[in-house]
């Protein structure tokens, strides 16, 4: 008799081959490409080889329960988790640094306002690029915030 998962297989393979589609490309004057299974002015029928799905053979079975296959002794774990820790600490401190900096440059954008000259030599302040420069600083302070904040969370996850 056979097997309820290789009669599947071949119901599948059977309906691919008999559900093909006939596809069809069209590049239009800017040169995208488009296909479609229904023919459109100036497209070309597609000639491809039909799909052929092979049965792999049944997978040898293994009579270890998973759980105790993914068990790692005590002192590579403990290594693994010393590693991590490491790791996360160092781009604390990175992340720390680039903060602070951040900091720093909105400090110094809310500073330096964005002059500009016209025709006649006089100076005025653009404001709206100024607002802008004042956002994309804020958003590195707060994008770098969360990064120190996650890290953090992680690290407390050691002790």
């Amino acid at each position: 008799m056979m097997k309820p998962h290789y009669l599947l297989t071949i119901l599948c393979a059977g309906y691919i081959s008999w559900a093909q589609a006939v596809v069809y490309k069209k590049v239009d004057a800017d040169g995208h490409v488009t296909y479609s299974s229904t023919p459109a002015q100036g497209s070309k029928k597609l000639d491809l080889e039909p799909l052929t799905v092979v049965p792999s053979p049944a997978r040898a079975r293994n009579n270890v329960a998973p759980s105790d296959s993914l068990k790692v002794d005590r002192t590579t774990q403990k290594n693994r988790d010393n590693l991590r820790r490491e790791i996360l600490e160092e781009e604390l401190s990175a992340e720390q640094k680039l903060v602070e900096e951040a900091r720093q440059n909105l400090k110094n954008g809310k500073e330096n306002s964005t002059n500009m000259e016209d025709k006649d030599g006089k100076s005025y302040r653009n404001a709206a690029k100024f607002e802008e420069n004042l956002k994309a600083l804020q958003e590195q302070v707060m994008l770098h915030d969360k990064n120190v904040e996650a890290l953090k969370v992680e690290l407390r996850k050691f002790e």
